[in-house]
């Protein structure tokens, strides 16, 4: 059974703006993928951050000024992505869907292939639209040609806030826009959806106060580590996962880390004046 993913982001730009960063082909580049075509009749991206990116997959249907609509195929299965811009003020609402998603927790287990692993992607490829058009370094992408799952991101942010806001639950939750339990000591629990909610809680195996923390998931999930090296009022984060079976890395939860890492500069960066990226974003219980 499949459903339809639904993402909706805010812009700091008008749709004029966002919609060039969406169909100038120099542009997609930039945030999409390493390589993309598009004019009146195509519209094409693919590489080693693409999902099943070994040569363009995509079929345009339509674009207009506020809208783009293309084929997909993902798995075998011919999806379709519409991506609608409206204006909100000065600012930019944006509205990606696609079809044949096979739902936030068959994604979450590791199932539905390419298709189970397009709500992480678009999460990341999106974030990197909004860091684009708003004129801020973009996030490092996954790269689906290799099993070398690890990330190093600059932050203008000390480590101590950092830090905290990666081990206070109340803060992750902000920013991260899922609640999380966290016990915050060697030995603890960290489990998604809050420690009363999930059966099967990962263990911090290693905590190190204002400088990181290492999360063992179990068999099939591996082993996720960060690491906090602060100079001159910057802070950079390196982010890994590693133990997992390579003839099955976890994409999909790699794409969600590094996604919610896009976020989070955002959200110690910005301080008082940040708001999510996202709108009316829906997981799963």
């Amino acid at each position: 059974m499949t459903e339809t993913l639904v993402v909706k982001a805010r812009i700091a730009a008008t749709v004029d703006r966002v919609h060039r960063a969406i169909t100038d082909p120099v542009e997609l580049r930039a945030w999409l993928a390493d390589n993309a075509e598009s004019d009146a009749d195509t519209f094409s991206f693919w590489g080693p951050t693409v999902l099943e990116g070994d040569k363009p997959h995509q079929t345009l249907t339509r674009v207009s000024a506020t809208e783009l609509v293309f084929h997909w195929d993902l798995g075998g299965e011919d999806s379709t992505v519409e991506i609608t811009l409206a204006p909100v003020g000065e600012e930019t609402s944006l509205t990606l869907s696609q079809s044949h998603f096979p739902g936030w927790a068959a994604a979450a287990v590791g199932e539905g292939g390419a298709l189970g692993q397009v709500g992480t992607w678009w999460s990341l490829t999106i974030a990197n639209l909004v860091e684009h058009v708003e004129g801020r370094e973009l996030t490092p992408r996954a790269d689906f040609t290799s099993s070398d799952l690890s990330a190093v991101v600059d932050i203008a942010a000390s480590a101590e806030d950092i830090y905290d806001a990666m081990v206070n639950p109340a803060r992750f939750a902000e920013w991260f826009g899922y609640p999380v339990g966290i016990e915050p000591r060697v030995g603890g629990k960290w489990a998604m959806g809050g420690l009363e909610n999930n059966p099967h809680p990962a263990t911090i195996t290693r905590l190190e106060p204002g400088r990181g923390m290492t999360i063992d998931f179990g068999t099939g999930f591996g082993v996720t580590s960060w690491e906090l090296e602060e100079s001159g009022g910057r802070t950079r984060l390196s982010f890994s996962q590693s133990g997992f079976d390579v003839e099955r890395t976890p994409y999909g939860g790699w794409l969600g880390w590094l996604s919610g890492l896009a976020e989070l500069r955002r959200y110690v960066e910005q301080g008082q004046n940040w708001r999510s990226t996202w709108v009316d974003l829906v997981m799963p219980a």
